[in-house]
């Protein structure tokens, strides 16, 4: 049985960051045992060296947060990042592509990344940006990173006009199916809510308030 702090991604991608803020979020991760950190490509190479002889992942993010990048840029941003040791890389979906209804560009772009994070041994989730989509573009993204073989959908960057919701949660679920996993991020803060999220279907948290979530147990702590 997972206990909470497993499924957490400990999170700081604020712009303001310091190197001794990264480093704080490394000892915090290897003190809660939190499954990986998630940092802004460039600390990448400082968490890998933080974090050497532990279990715990690095997690980068690629065309953040707008996914407005082109599938070229987030190949080179992605690929970079996993030749300084990330194991896990989050993609923002083209949300435009998406939108504009030219989907083969949206699956092109995700597949892409998806055969490039594989055959370098990481992890691929792709981040929705639910806030910004119809229910119907949801189960669409969806659909379409199930085919493109992601190993993950993400609800949210955290960077726009609203976070995970049990509602999103739920609707993803239904759309991957039972198997593929499934992050939700933003606004994530105490345990009963952490909690919610992976009782609707969950299996991965990207959040900031690990510490403040694991504290907060109440009852039992294992899933």
């Amino acid at each position: 049985m997972k206990t909470v702090n497993e499924f957490i991604d400990h999170t700081l991608l604020k712009p303001q960051a310091t190197r001794e803020d990264i480093e704080k979020l490394c000892r915090e991760a290897i003190e809660y045992k939190f499954a990986a950190v998630c940092v802004n490509s460039y600390f990448v190479k400082k968490c890998v060296a933080l974090l050497k002889n532990t279990d715990i992942k690095v997690c980068t993010v690629v065309g953040f947060p707008l996914g407005a990048s082109t599938l070229e840029t987030k190949r080179f941003e992605a690929l970079k990042a996993m030749t300084e040791g990330a194991r896990e890389i989050d993609i923002v979906l083209n949300i435009s592509a998406l939108k504009s209804n030219e989907e083969s560009y949206v699956f092109e772009d995700i597949k892409s990344l998806s055969d490039l994070c594989h055959h370098q041994g990481s992890l691929l989730k792709v981040i929705l940006e639910t806030c910004l989509l119809t229910d119907a573009e949801k189960v669409k993204a969806c659909e379409l990173a199930v085919m493109a073989k992601a190993d993950f959908v993400k609800t949210s960057t955290g960077f726009s006009t609203g976070g995970a919701t049990l509602e999103d949660v739920k609707l993803m679920r239904g759309a991957i199916g039972p198997t593929m996993g499934l992050k939700a991020s933003g606004g994530i803060k105490d345990f009963a809510t952490a909690k919610a999220m992976i009782d609707a279907g969950a299996t991965r948290l990207g959040t900031s308030s690990g510490i403040e979530i694991v504290k907060g147990l109440v009852g039992t702590s294992s899933y």
